[in-house]
């Protein structure tokens, strides 16, 4: 069915205008003022609404065995909470431990997002040991449509890789115009700060913090920037959580090194004291890296404002609180990290960034649609609001006013980590590729329909 929205306010990452907007066969195909609808066309009035490009989340775990735990959602549940949230496209981490095969690991994933998931999706493919047989089963992954890898510098023993592993897996990519993501911090450092904390006695999640304070980071950006810089690789640092590492990266992009900045929500709203919450609720908010000081959210905010980070994602990584989180009840390395926040990103962003004067409208889009569309070989068919783009939508209400809590989320995990917070705006109608998929706050899209994106390598 034809679709037409009409009187909206279209705001992208660089303009701002008022107009309809008609889609048929799954894209945008005209763009104007005052279009008519033909016969058997839905029509939605967005009279003062906004009208964004759909969103994309460019680092979530779905599928995610973790620390003896698999995450609570699944791509029917988590898709869901996604386009009630205004996003419409997942990037997931394919993360296979070091002893799995490549790609049977992305075979795997794959297969439990393909005739599940409500939006649609791609992957980083997680690299997690290099050898001969892994670097044949990563060059058929680039065949069948995945243009970045995934790295962690962290975790050893289980996903980090040593520098030999690390150097080739740039070689890899650069050769093959993949860009690498990674987690940076350095892992000696971390294994060797658990070993003297659980030692001393001090156990706690708040202590997780101590185990890799921002000097962690920082050395494990400037590490993985050293190895870009000889490389000649395209990189994208996930999840950067503070003001020294934003500046080992920055130090690194005047030097000429290829790097993307991620941070995520949660970096930006919430600091360390949450996790330092008496009776083990502060498990609800380990997360590797730690959340820091607050004095880190000026920083952030200000980074995302000038250019300095690039986007904005959610690391969504939801166990539950009463049943998984106490698996580190005596011992905080054993939390199964992550927070659930997939459903919530884009109402954040715009309450507690655009409404505060952070933001403006434009850097909202850019950071949580065009800039990662275009990191990771998905603009013009996402991210934008042009004809022949796909007509992923969003209609979002400036005067809704709400609440965050656990009670209406769409995420399956037992709590939310945002309970209470009040919300300035919501996403209206979302659609994807020309299908209404959310309305005000409830799912209405189709299981399945979800199309998992091929992505072609750019960079060369």
């Amino acid at each position: 069915m034809p679709l037409l929205i009409k009187n909206g306010e279209i705001v992208t990452a660089d303009s701002r205008y008022t107009a309809d907007i008609y889609c048929e066969d799954e894209t945008i195909t005209r763009i104007d003022r005052n279009l008519s609808a033909p016969a058997g066309t839905e029509v939605i009035d967005a009279a003062n609404k906004y009208v964004f490009p759909g969103f994309i989340d460019p680092h979530v775990h779905i599928y995610l065995p973790f620390m003896g735990a698999f995450a609570k959602d699944t791509y029917e549940t988590g898709s869901r909470a996604a386009l009630v949230g205004g996003t419409t496209t997942l990037i997931e981490m394919c993360c296979p431990a070091r002893k799995d095969d490549a790609l049977a690991a992305f075979e795997l994933w794959m297969a439990q997002a393909v005739g599940k998931s409500a939006c649609d999706f791609t992957f980083h493919m997680g690299v997690t040991k290099f050898d001969a047989p892994t670097e044949a089963h990563l060059r058929e992954i680039v065949k069948r449509g995945i243009s970045s890898f995934k790295i962690f510098l962290a975790y050893k023993g289980a996903f980090g890789v040593d520098d030999t592993e690390l150097y080739r897996t740039l070689k890899l990519a650069k050769e093959l115009g993949v860009t690498v993501t990674a987690h940076c911090e350095n892992e000696t450092l971390v294994a060797e700060r658990c070993r003297e904390l659980l030692a001393a006695g001090k156990t706690g999640p708040g202590l997780h913090y101590e185990s890799r304070p921002p000097a962690v980071e920082a050395e494990g950006v400037h590490h993985l920037m050293t190895f870009a810089e000889l490389t000649g690789a395209a990189t994208y640092i996930v999840h950067l959580s503070c003001r020294e590492a934003l500046d080992q990266a920055i130090a690194a992009r005047q030097r000429g090194v290829r790097v993307g900045i991620e941070t995520l929500i949660q970096y930006l709203v919430l600091d360390k004291t949450y996790a330092e919450r008496p009776n083990f609720e502060g498990a609800k908010y380990v997360m590797s890296p730690p959340l820091r000081d607050a004095r880190n959210h000026a920083v952030l905010w200000n980074g995302l404002r000038d250019g300095l980070i690039n986007t904005v994602a959610t690391d969504h990584a939801p166990f539950d609180f009463a049943t998984q989180k106490p698996m580190g009840r005596d011992d905080f390395t054993k939390i199964p990290n992550g927070i659930p926040s997939l459903e919530e990103r884009i109402n954040l962003l715009y309450t507690c960034g655009v409404k505060a004067g952070r933001i403006d409208l434009h850097t909202l889009v850019n950071a949580a649609s065009t800039a990662v569309a275009k990191q990771f070989d998905l603009f013009p068919r996402k991210g934008a609001i042009q004809p022949g783009a796909d007509a992923d939508l969003v209609v979002f209400d400036p005067a809704y006013r709400g609440t965050i809590a656990v009670k209406t989320q769409h995420m399956n995990v037992d709590y939310s980590a945002f309970e209470g917070w009040p919300l300035k705006g919501r996403a209206s109608v979302v659609t994807v590729r020309g299908q209404v998929a959310a309305r005000d706050g409830n799912f209405t899209g189709t299981l399945g329909r979800g199309q998992f994106l091929r992505r072609k390598p750019s960079r060369f």
